[in-house]
């Protein structure tokens, strides 16, 4: 399944209706910071030692 060119515009138009032009800026930011951190988090995963025996 993949998503077009007119289903981003309309999710794009969907999202400025919700939220307004003046909290995007503040969304997109939090956004980033979100996938940021969980980028960081998955790759500290992936640096730890499966074969150190912890239990998770």
């Amino acid at each position: 399944m993949k998503i077009g060119t007119t289903e981003l515009l309309v999710i794009l138009v969907i999202v400025m209706l919700l939220f307004g032009p003046t909290q995007l800026p503040k969304l997109t930011r939090m956004f980033g910071k979100s996938v940021k951190s969980f980028r960081k988090g998955m790759s500290e995963e992936d640096e730890t030692d499966p074969s150190s025996g912890k239990a998770e």
